[in-house]
């Protein structure tokens, strides 16, 4: 009995020296702080806080600040206050197997109406589900609502929409095949380029409403070059490839596909080709009077290409273009190489041309025979008058250049596109593989006959 009032007694003695510890010495504290701050007037205000009615006035004011504080807390939480969740999800139920549902729509948005402290512990429950129950639904044409279960019984909740029109259908299948479509090629060097891809599967089944299934046209995996871990030449093997309806006009379907998604082998390859750089003079008529070109020296004299090999194999070389009109002294061009139609990168952006300028002179090379260009199918042509089919061609340029031209690169040519039977009057081009010369024929136009074969 003696163990338990001591027990006790240390209890109210623990207690004593916490209220002692945590108020009356705060409040101690307080009360000296305020007392040295009037000094000279401490005594008068020591007799005030000592006097039983200067007590019960601090103590009244201490009250009525711990009230209002407290009231305007309190006011706050049970003020009424409304809030919007937006985009909730709605699940439904049904046999998926067996029906689709059209209409009905993807979330709705909830409105929680209360008080401010009902509401916002209606927010943290983890009770946000807006579900339907289609279970017994005939195929057709249904009004349904949309129902909400409450976290809280205080809180009003309204749903937006809160009722749906849908409509059921039976579901039915077809089977497709499957084509693939490369997407995101800029994600990899371009210097890469899929060759091939390899399905798991060539054929899958879509599934829907028969008016659906009658607007897809294709079903295509999407072979995306961004999900590639480490592109480089070699196959690799892309896991959950998307599969995308189409319609006839390229546009998405919504209907089920059966698998969702599939496996593919990307084989990714390289292809090359080493060509060299021709260096064509723009408006070399405009150089300066009395002057030809001597040399036109690129710094690089062949490029490597990148690309779909049947592109590639159409390529014999490179054009770069240098403005030459106006010149009047060597100079160091620098010219920026555009990349052919087909060709996804090339080896040299950029080249260095250095052209330098002579005394121009004159040479003339005879019977150079004359060829027919874009002469129709079925058609044949024959130039009229004697020797008509063979011309002097005249170059002008730098002496070194002529000496050593030779003949067989010149070309004379007229060129026949849309022209038929009849006898016509066209003109004469030339032209030379050696750019440095500016070439053209003493013979300016001729006259030719087009005849059917025979």
């Amino acid at each position: 009995m003696n163990k338990i009032f001591r027990s006790i007694g240390h209890l109210f003695k623990v207690i004593g020296r916490f209220i002692d510890k945590k108020i009356v010495l705060p409040i101690t504290k307080f009360f000296v702080g305020i007392s040295n701050k009037f000094k000279g007037n401490g005594r008068s205000f020591e007799r005030i806080l000592t006097r039983k009615p200067g007590l019960i006035i601090v103590s009244l004011l201490v009250a009525l600040g711990v009230f209002f504080i407290a009231d305007s807390k309190t006011t706050s939480l049970i003020e009424t206050s409304a809030e919007v969740l937006y985009d909730q999800p709605i699940s439904a139920t049904y046999n998926e197997e067996a029906y689709v549902v059209e209409g009905l729509p993807e979330t709705v948005d909830i409105t929680l109406i209360g008080r401010k402290s009902d509401v916002y512990l209606a927010k943290q429950l983890p009770t946000n589900d807006i579900t339907v129950d289609l279970t017994g639904l005939e195929p057709g044409v249904h009004k349904v609502n949309l129902k909400y279960k409450k976290a809280l019984s205080s809180v009003e909740y309204k749903l937006d929409p809160s009722v749906a029109t849908i409509v059921i259908y039976e579901k039915v299948s077809a089977e497709k095949e499957v084509n693939y479509e490369v997407i995101n090629k800029d994600k990899i060097d371009s210097k890469l380029m899929v060759e091939d891809v390899t399905l798991d599967t060539e054929r899958v089944y879509v599934k829907g409403n028969e008016a659906t299934l009658n607007e897809v046209a294709s079903v295509k995996a999407l072979i995306d070059l961004k999900n590639l871990v480490d592109p480089q030449v070699g196959e690799q093997e892309l896991k959950d490839v998307k599969l995308v309806a189409y319609d006839s006009d390229g546009k998405k379907v919504n209907a089920e596909i059966v698998p969702s998604k599939i496996s593919a082998t990307v084989k990714i390859t390289s292809p090359q080709k080493e060509v060299p750089i021709r260096v064509i003079p723009r408006n070399y008529d405009d150089i300066v009077f009395g002057k030809a070109i001597s040399s036109i020296t690129p710094d690089i004299t062949q490029v490597t290409i990148y690309g779909e090999s049947d592109k590639l194999e159409d390529i014999s070389y490179i054009p770069v273009y240098v403005d030459v009109g106006d010149l009047k002294e060597d100079k160091e061009f620098s010219i920026t190489i555009d990349r052919p139609s087909g060709v996804r990168a090339i080896s040299a952006t950029s080249v260095k041309v250095n052209v330098t300028l002579g005394d121009e002179t004159t040479k003339e090379f005879d019977d150079i025979y004359l060829e027919y260009e874009n002469l129709g199918d079925g058609l044949s042509a024959q130039t009229v008058g004697e020797n008509s089919n063979r011309v002097t061609v005249s170059v002008k340029g730098v002496q070194s250049v002529l000496s050593n031209l030779d003949p067989t690169t010149i070309k004379a040519y007229v060129d026949l596109k849309g022209l038929g039977v009849g006898q016509h009057e066209v003109t004469v081009q030339v032209s030379g593989s050696d750019l440095r010369g500016k070439y053209s024929s003493k013979t300016t136009k001729v006259t030719l006959r087009i005849t059917e074969k025979n």
